[in-house]
Order: structure tokens, then C-alpha cells, then sequence
């Protein structure tokens, strides 16, 4: 359970300092590598995580690491879209973009949330620096066509929704080699200019990826992946996931998470962990600690 701040002066100094001597192979074994965290969820909406996130992200690059900050916005975006009376529709997690809501994902994305981001990291002592797809042209992107379900062969069109072509990591690079903390909106730019909603989990794996980096986090809503008993799973085999994704087990919204995090370990990212982003502080205990803390994906 977490520590109220109010509580902390409770903890004896012999308590606080083996919880940094804990901390310190940590920091250690992942000094300059990168660290991509995918962020979102409840974890984006509650002011008290917010204000941890933002902590954590800071103490990771205070110590060494490089930490770039991928994030989503599903609740903002529902909630703006029925500001203009219109429903948010979602087909296979994914969601249903027609240009007006293409327009709102956009504002509220690469504006409201990211911003909220970068403020809060340069609120408490960061420098964070907000980019989208367009910047230095970081995320290339074509439409989307998904499988009809129902009838095997036939594509369907869910609007402007992007699947990524490339992305070059020169801004992002450069961003980290000057301390900065890079926060990515994930819109994707097409040949024509034309923005397109890329599904979140999406990009973080992908810039995981390209960035070779040590670690991808997804922050969700979940403790991590269940089975069908509703018990955590916390180490998976490519091969495992496989017969979770036949058998009906991952569905749903954790499709493309799932996915994600699969492509990332079998690309040559390290390791992949699906966190708790309720927990106050999980990204530290995950990456500072020796306790297992949700899901853990290997490659094989």
C-alpha cells in the first residue's frame, strides 16, 4: 500500500535507507539506457497520480535514465466528444475516427493532455517537451483497414485511423541527449499532411522499438493480464499470449496493448511490463524494486 506523504516522517531512517540501498542495482543496471513509458488511463485523471507520474518520471532522469513518455487520452477524448454531442464507436479497441472527431482527437491530444503533461514535469523541477507526430517528422503514418470479423476477406474502413509507416527518433534523441524528457502524442502524419489517430500502445511499442530501448511500461487500468479466473498472469511467453489471444482470454481493448507489447519483446526490447497505473508510484516500484508488479512479457 502506499505511503500518504503526511506518514512518511513515521518511517524509521534504517527503513528508508534500505529502500534506497535496494534501489541502487537498479539504478545502476539502467543508467543512460532509454526507458519508453505508455501512460494513461486512471493514472491520467486522478490529480494524486498525475502528481506521482510526474515525480517518478523526474527521479528517473535525475538518476540517469531516459525516460520518454508516450500517452493516450480515451477518457478526455469521450468526454469532449459529448461535449459536441457525439458518441465515441469502437471496433476491435480501436477507435471509429470520422473527420470531426479527428479534429477533437487532435485538440485534445497534442493540446490539452500532452500540455497537462509537460506542465506538470516542469512544474516539479523537470523539462519536458511536448511533440506529436509532425514534429521534426517523428511519426509517418497511412490509414488503417481492419478485418471484417464477420465476413472473412472484407476490410473495414474505421475513418482516420493510422497505422505507423516509420518514425525517426533524430528529435527525440537529440531531446534526451539535452536533458529533456520527451512527451508524444500519437498522431501520425500522412504523405499528404492528412493527421491521422494512432492508437497509443501502438506507438510506444514501435518508438520502443526504433529506440532500442531497455524497458517498455504500459501504464493501464488493470493490475496486469488476468486469465480467464481472473488471476494475474505475471510472466508470459510469446507462445503463451498465442493461445490466450485463441482462446477469447485477451480481447477487447487489450488487443492492441497485448500486441504491442509482444512486437517490442520479440524486436529486441528487453523486457515489457503491464503495470497498475492506480497504484501511486508504480513506475518506480517496477523499475526500482526486486517486486514482480503486474505482467511481465518475454519473446520466448
Amino acid at each position: 500500500m502506499s505511503t500518504p506523504l503526511a506518514e512518511l516522517k513515521d518511517v524509521s531512517p534504517a527503513v528508508k535507507a534500505e529502500v534506497l540501498a535496494q534501489a541502487l542495482p537498479y539504478i545502476k543496471k539502467y543508467h543512460g539506457k532509454t526507458i519508453v513509458i505508455k501512460y494513461g488511463g486512471n493514472a491520467m485523471t486522478e490529480d494524486r497520480l498525475k502528481e506521482g507520474f510526474a515525480r517518478d518520471v523526474i527521479l528517473l532522469k535525475l538518476v540517469g535514465m531516459n525516460p520518454v513518455v508516450v500517452h493516450g487520452g480515451g477518457p478526455q477524448i469521450d468526454d469532449a466528444l459529448k461535449k459536441v454531442g457525439k458518441a465515441g464507436t469502437f471496433i476491435q479497441g480501436m477507435r471509429v475516427t470520422d473527420e470531426e472527431t479527428m479534429e477533437v482527437v487532435e485538440w485534445v491530444l497534442g493540446g490539452e493532455v500532452q500540455q497537462d503533461i509537460v506542465m506538470l514535469i516542469n512544474h516539479f523541477g523537470g523539462q519536458a517537451v511536448g511533440l506529436t507526430g509532425k514534429d521534426g517528422g517523428l511519426i509517418h503514418a497511412r490509414k488503417m483497414m481492419i478485418p471484417n470479423k464477420e465476413k472473412a476477406g472484407e476490410m473495414l474502413d474505421i475513418g482516420f485511423v493510422g497505422e505507423i509507416d516509420s518514425i525517426n527518433p533524430a528529435v527525440v534523441k537529440a531531446l534526451q541527449d539535452d536533458a529533456f524528457i520527451p512527451v508524444i502524442s500519437p498522431i501520425g502524419f500522412g504523405e499528404d499532411g492528412q493527421a491521422y489517430n494512432i492508437n497509443a500502445d501502438l506507438v510506444a511499442g514501435k518508438m520502443a522499438e526504433i529506440l532500442k530501448a531497455e524497458k517498455l511500461v504500459m501504464m493501464t487500468n488493470i493490475p496486469g493480464v488476468m486469465d480467464k479466473n481472473g488471476n494475474l498472469l505475471t510472466d508470459l511467453t510469446a507462445r503463451e499470449i498465442d493461445a490466450l489471444f485463441a482462446d477469447g482470454t485477451i480481447s477487447g481493448g487489450m488487443l492492441p496493448k497485448i500486441s504491442s507489447a509482444l512486437d517490442a519483446a520479440k524486436s529486441g526490447v528487453n523486457s515489457v511490463h503491464i503495470i497498475d497505473g492506480r497504484i501511486e508510484h508504480s513506475l518506480l516500484l517496477e523499475i526500482l524494486t526486486e517486486q514482480a508488479f503486474g505482467t511481465m512479457i518475454r519473446s520466448h
